[in-house]
């Protein structure tokens, strides 16, 4: 019987060892295909995993990007990942991460945990991704511009087409984005990446270039006009209306080998700007003092371009090339110029209220009544637009049947002017209607004389009933 129970005493921990051992080694065996305990891929618990297992959590855990081509436009076309079969596997870095595996160190796992990160691997089909570049529209777009030079009327006036600058290069594109591809670079910038490239020129299309040189220095004078309160820009999509052709519609040359202009196209130029610009016995519409909107007709006062030495000016401009600002000639020139001739300084005389007032700058520094021309007998002081020619002092006004001395005389249409009325002793209302000038402006004396000191001459003079 103790012998029995000796011989059990020693087969138990025999066996345990031997059920120990069987065991290790079975776990042995189970990890030489799984990953071992305690082990950790990019964030993944893999434990017991086989490499198909891991790899398919892996490729659902990664975004796979499409490749962008961004053109000189800055349009983007995208390359869609399944066109290209473009694909993620993680199959030979777990493989070969396996093989590293000691089976028989399984157990470190319980002691120790194994984190790791591996990359992935892409691949894609290199035809698939060829012809879907080549289909894009950023491709074809480019493969449809003619690769010519050549001129062309536009709304600026003549450009130049020049389809061999700036032409993009299919190969070198498709070549960038298997480069990005291998890079994990989803973004291609094919103008930064040098994929536009300039064709060598012809020699016709050499003397298209050489031509069109000439085109540019032609419609491109930069010459300004100054017209006051505007400017009037020869731009090229005029000058260009300027240029001769010839019967086939090609530019034609003189015997210098330079651009023709039309016969006959300055002058009538300078006759639309006079046309435009010219204020001298024109119509205005003027806001009075009074609130009223008048319409005044004629007058001595306006600008009026002089248009012969205009033409001649323009002509000889244009044939040396001059680039400035140039302020015309005049034939008549207003105190101010421009279409708004009137300007912010001038004398107002309403003949109808018989009220005078004059602006200095907009602001209104005199206000007096007057008295104008005798209705009666047919003196009536004349409506228009004049201006102050003269300025005299201690003149004697003389007419027929009258010789009148006056402090302080502001001529502003022939013989027809403002000026004192010491033999007056009261100033508007109705006294011009049977008592009043010979068609001048009777005021009073302070105010003609502060008139006086402050105008200047050219300052017109709005005169209306």
């Amino acid at each position: 019987m103790k012998k029995k129970w000796r011989k059990l005493f020693w087969l138990l921990p025999i066996g345990t060892i031997l059920i120990i051992i069987f065991g290790y080694f079975g776990m042995s065996v189970y990890y030489c295909d799984r990953f071992m305990y305690g082990t950790w891929i990019n964030g993944i618990y893999c434990t017991g995993q086989s490499v198909a297992e891991v790899n398919a959590q892996l490729i659902e855990r990664t975004r796979i990007e499409e490749l962008q081509l961004i053109d000189d436009d800055e349009r983007i076309f995208q390359v869609p990942a399944e066109s290209i079969d473009y694909k993620v596997n993680y199959t030979s870095q777990l493989e070969r991460y396996l093989r590293k595996q000691n089976p028989f160190l399984w157990v470190d796992g319980f002691f120790d945990e194994n984190k790791i990160t591996i990359e992935p691997q892409f691949s894609y089909d290199e035809k698939l991704l060829e012809e879907t570049i080549r289909d894009s529209f950023i491709v074809k777009n480019a493969l449809f511009l003619p690769k010519e030079v050549k001129i062309s009327r536009g709304r600026n006036g003549y450009e130049l087409y020049d389809g061999m600058k700036h032409v993009l290069n299919v190969d070198k594109v498709i070549a960038c984005a298997k480069q990005c591809l291998s890079e994990r670079a989803y973004h291609l910038d094919i103008e930064k990446a040098g994929c536009y490239q300039d064709l060598p020129l012809t020699e016709e299309m050499k003397a298209t270039v050489e031509l069109y040189h000439k085109v540019v220095e032609f419609q491109n004078c930069n010459i300004v006009y100054d017209m006051g309160d505007a400017k009037e820009v020869l731009l090229p999509s005029l000058l260009a209306d300027w240029i001769t052709l010839d019967e086939d519609g090609d530019f034609l040359l003189d015997q210098e080998g330079q651009l023709v202009v039309k016969e006959g196209v300055i002058e009538a130029y300078i006759a639309e700007l006079a046309a435009e610009y010219d204020t001298y016995k024109s119509t205005r519409s003027f806001q009075t003092t009074g609130g009223r909107t008048v319409e005044i007709e004629g007058g001595t006062y306006g600008n009026q371009l002089d248009q012969k030495k205009e033409v001649e000016y323009l002509k000889e401009a244009f044939a040396n090339r001059v680039s400035e600002v140039h302020i015309p000639a005049y034939k008549r020139q207003a105190y101010v110029r421009g279409k708004n001739d009137i300007g912010d300084t001038y004398i107002e005389i309403d003949m109808t209220d018989q009220k005078m007032y004059y602006y200095e700058d907009g602001e209104l520094v005199i206000e007096t009544d007057v008295v104008t021309g005798n209705m009666k007998k047919r003196h009536d002081t004349p409506s228009g637009v004049n201006y102050v020619y003269k300025k005299q002092r201690n003149r004697v006004l003389r007419g027929e049947g009258y010789a009148s001395p006056v402090k302080y005389w502001m001529p502003v249409k022939g013989n027809i002017g403002i000026h004192d009325a010491s033999w007056r002793k009261e100033f508007g209302g109705d006294i011009y209607l049977k008592n009043g000038s010979h068609g001048c402006i009777n005021t009073p004396y302070e105010a003609v004389k502060e008139l006086y000191e402050r105008v200047e001459i050219g300052v017109p003079v709005v005169m209306f009933y």
